[in-house]
């Protein structure tokens, strides 16, 4: 079959136009930004063309998929629509190739691409597995049992999947412009628990987690001993995190990670645990988490001489929080500059206090102006960085015109975020201190 994906550079878009590709369908795709993004990496790699404008033909049987940050009355979709082609939603086009495979659905408002990455890890080592990771990064073989799905709550698009498995990380106010409230949110991630077929692994520890009434044999972990499964003996070092499992008080096994963060030990528990019920041994767990890699973006590190530089998609508050903590876990004795580039203005509204609690841990913060490519400032009067970061201590304004204030960090830690690009920013304060 032959796939048109508009929006190809976003992140779900470029994992599943991938996907298509690997099971040997035809694909292309269209993109408003012809500047380089990580996540067209893996489409160059399979040779996928991704047009900039409206001069190339689109054959009559083509099947057209687009990112929701196009709009209705965008000049490409108006076009395949003139030109009577069949348009799919992505989440809906998704369903239907990981129906063809035993699922492992990893949602959750936090924490999915991590612990996909990480159940990715343990299985294609093992058993081998397909993937779709929303950090641009995906694969299908029709020969592989498992296929390994990070599930998202925008949009309500996980709701079109049907997994084998699940794992819920964690569920928090979140995307409220496409919710009503936390009560909204809870109730989709009840219908995606409900829509599982054999398991759902979930945070116990979350209290909006353990009020959904599930229909799915569930397994709790967490800290806290009334779960399942328990955490215990934590240790958090410069070089990662060590912890030990018990399921039902009798002890499972002592795990390394190099990783930080109690979330981080919370996301490679429900991995181990997925791996578990898969047939995996302790031990062989043990010894493949200790060689994880993260996935693009996410606590990415480049050193400079003294300065480390690190580029994380930390882009909600909660978000932001444990990767500051986890910097100042590897890191104690550094200064921490953190720049953070905000994406949608309805975040910053919704969440504006957390934000400023958030950056408290920072020694400097910069934000950018708001990077958004699916709404407007029109339609939300007095809301802009610059309000939110006048409340945070050393807080100010930055630019990419403006990078020369960060010439002196050249012995810092400083923490580039957002799920908006922060490459050309990274790019002009390496050329500054170099």
């Amino acid at each position: 079959m032959k796939y048109y994906c508009i929006g190809i550079k976003g992140t779900g878009m470029s994992t599943l136009a991938q996907i298509l590709h690997d099971l040997g369908n035809e694909v292309s795709g269209y993109d408003d930004v012809k500047d380089h993004k990580f996540t067209q990496d893996g489409l160059e790699k399979r040779n996928i063309p991704i047009y900039y404008d409206q001069t190339h033909t689109i054959d009559k049987d083509t099947i057209v998929t687009y990112s929701v940050a196009f709009k209705e009355d965008h000049k490409e979709l108006k076009r395949v629509r003139e030109l009577g082609l069949t348009v799919k939603k992505y989440s809906e086009i998704m369903g239907d190739v990981i129906d063809m495979f035993e699922t492992i659905g990893v949602s959750g408002t936090h924490g999915k691409t991590t612990t996909s990455s990480l159940i990715k890890h343990l299985l294609e080592n093992t058993l081998g597995c397909n993937y779709f990771i929303g950090a641009g990064d995906g694969y299908a073989d029709k020969k592989n049992k498992y296929f390994v799905v990070e599930s998202d709550e925008f949009n309500r698009h996980f709701t079109d999947y049907h997994p084998t498995y699940a794992i819920i990380t964690n569920i928090e106010a979140e995307h409220l412009e496409c919710y009503k409230d936390i009560d909204d949110i809870r109730n989709t991630f009840k219908q995606f628990a409900n829509q599982t077929k054999k398991l759902v692994i979930a945070n116990g520890d979350n209290e909006e987690i353990k009020k959904v009434n599930y229909n799915t044999k569930v397994i709790f972990y967490g800290f806290k001993e009334d779960n399942d499964v328990v955490i215990k003996n934590m240790e958090y070092k410069e070089s990662g995190s060590i912890f030990d499992l018990y399921i039902k008080n009798e002890f499972l096994g002592h795990f390394d990670i190099p990783l930080y963060g109690s979330h981080m030990i919370q996301n490679a528990t429900a991995a181990i645990i997925m791996a578990k019920e898969l047939g995996l041994e302790k031990d062989t767990i043990h010894n493949l988490l200790e060689t994880f890699h993260n996935a693009k973006r996410r606590f990415a590190e480049e050193k400079i001489k003294d300065c480390v530089i690190i580029d994380d998609y930390a882009h909600h508050p909660t978000e932001i929080k444990v990767t500051l903590d986890a910097v100042k876990q590897k890191y104690p004795n550094k200064r921490l500059v953190t720049i953070f580039v905000p994406n949608t203005y309805s975040r910053l509204k919704d969440f504006e206090q957390e934000f400023v609690n958030a950056f408290q841990v920072s020694d400097k913060t910069y934000f950018t102006e708001v990077d958004s490519n699916r709404e407007k400032q029109a339609d939300y009067p007095g809301i802009n960085s610059k309000k939110i970061v006048n409340q945070i201590k050393n807080g100010e304004i930055i630019s990419l015109d403006t990078m020369d204030k960060l010439k002196d960090e050249t012995s810092s830690v400083v923490c580039f975020l957002g799920c908006a690009s922060v490459d050309k920013l990274i790019d002009s304060f390496k050329n500054l201190i170099k």
